[in-house]
């Protein structure tokens, strides 16, 4: 027994050394991103549904190429709520680490652009840049009132602060941004946390980019930049093309074009022209109109305007329905874009001028009609009521004559017996023969 407790004490420690131990897991290591090349998309203007095909389809090409990065080089005006929320909910689920950087000089990112900016992986700006300013307004650029300004404005902040807080950023003044429309310049938004640094060129954001790591789908990625190759992709021509029509005057301007190019066509068939042009701009200013945010109540106003400054030529209606018709295409007008940013909305000057142009060329055009129905007809039976002629021959006692009126010979019956040199007034026509009678000065 003895010897067995002395076996077992000699060979404790060989057993003790063989026997796994178990040691806590390791936080994982944050994975060096392959390097690749950089794409380069550039925005230039407002955030609309071109915009976010543009990016989405930056995103997918950056992943299919296993790109290091997808930079954005942005400068926007602002746009549209639901097209910026669309492009931060790509951003926030990119696969692909995403770079916004806010150039060149003298641009920067308001409204849109700040929730876009929040949401990149790594965010720099440009010397003499600024960022701000992103609370939300109506249609004519003032403040949404009632319950749903209140509603508008909750929404934009909660978003704003979400963003910020997933990306490690100023929470509290991406709250501000949206609420009191606080704006920062480029060193402001640096000491704020709102954007990482500052940088002169596209070079200089890869080169202070580099080595960092961000949180890419969950994972926490390393960035190899330093000699990556920056390859810009532009917007395709369909993109190109519905980005330029995303202009809300633009839109306005066809469709109103559209609008009188069909209404000179109808009221003179066989012109062509106006009839092929005016359908060609109402379905591209159709088109422009579907990627905005329209309000058809102003769409319907703006239609109704139009067709009774229309109607006002046929309508002896003394101004009524032409002062009616310019009210409701004013109010049309005001009211067809429904978008709580004001880099979206028609510009005032264009309405009033469009307004004054279409009003005087409608009622100009009336003024005509009016006056061609009261001018004496130049043609035909009835252009030759009360012409003056002369006699050239006479028959049958001088009841019957011969006449030479507007340029031709006619036989004529005459009321009262005429003499050949005798002017004549003819008062009726009859078939091949005319019917006159002595003219009153003779």
């Amino acid at each position: 027994m003895a010897r067995r407790v002395w076996m077992a004490l000699l060979f404790a420690p060989v057993l003790l050394a063989a026997t796994p131990v178990a040691t806590p897991p390791a936080s994982p290591s944050p994975a060096a991103r392959a390097s690749g090349p950089v794409l380069q998309l550039t925005i230039d203007g407002t955030i609309n549904a071109a915009t976010v095909t543009y990016v989405r389809d930056g995103l997918r090409q950056a992943q299919a190429r296993g790109a290091a990065a997808l930079l954005i080089q942005l400068d926007t005006p602002g746009g549209l709520l639901e097209s910026t929320r669309l492009i931060v909910k790509d951003i926030l689920a990119s696969p692909i680490p995403v770079i916004i950087y806010i150039a060149p000089s003298g641009g920067g990112a308001t409204s849109a652009g700040v929730f876009i900016t929040l949401a990149a992986h790594v965010a720099a700006m440009a010397p003499g840049t600024n960022i701000g300013a992103a609370h939300p307004v109506d249609g004519q650029g003032g403040n949404i009132e009632g319950t749903m300004g209140e509603k508008v404005e909750n929404f934009a902040a909660s978003l704003s602060r979400t963003i910020a807080e997933q990306r490690g950023r100023n929470v509290e003044w991406a709250e501000k941004a949206v609420r009191k429309s606080v704006s920062a310049t480029e060193r402001e938004a640096v000491k704020l946390k709102v954007v990482d640094f500052v940088a002169t060129d596209v070079a200089d954001v890869l080169a202070k980019a580099n080595g960092r790591t961000v949180d890419v789908a969950g994972k926490p990625v390393v960035l190899a930049l330093a000699d990556a190759p920056v390859e810009p992709i532009p917007m395709r021509l369909g993109q190109k093309i519905f980005d330029f029509l995303a202009n809300p005057n633009l839109a306005y301007l066809l469709f109103m074009a559209g609008l009188l190019g069909l209404y000179v066509e109808f009221t003179n068939p066989g012109l062509v022209f106006p009839g092929v042009a005016g359908v060609i701009c109402l379905l591209i200013g159709l088109a422009a109109l579907q990627m905005l945010p329209v309000n058809y109540a102003g769409l319907a106003l703006l239609v109704l305007g139009v067709g009774m400054l229309v109607a006002e030529t046929f309508l002896p209606s003394f101004g009524v329905v032409g002062i009616g018709g310019i009210v409701a295409f004013v109010l049309g007008s005001l009211l067809l874009f429904d978008t709580p940013d004001d880099a979206l909305r028609v510009d005032r000057g264009l309405i009033a001028g469009t307004a004054v142009t279409l009003g005087a060329f409608i009622l100009g055009l009336g003024w005509l009609v009016v006056g061609a129905h009261r001018r004496r007809p130049a043609s035909g039976a009835e252009g030759m009521l009360g012409e003056i002629g002369q006699v050239r021959r006479v028959d049958a006692g001088g009841r019957r004559a011969k006449v030479f009126v507007h340029g031709e010979y006619w036989e004529a019956d005459a009321d009262e017996a005429v003499a050949v040199g005798d002017a004549v007034e003819v008062t009726a026509v009859e078939g091949l023969r005319v019917r006159v009678r002595r003219h009153a000065t003779q």
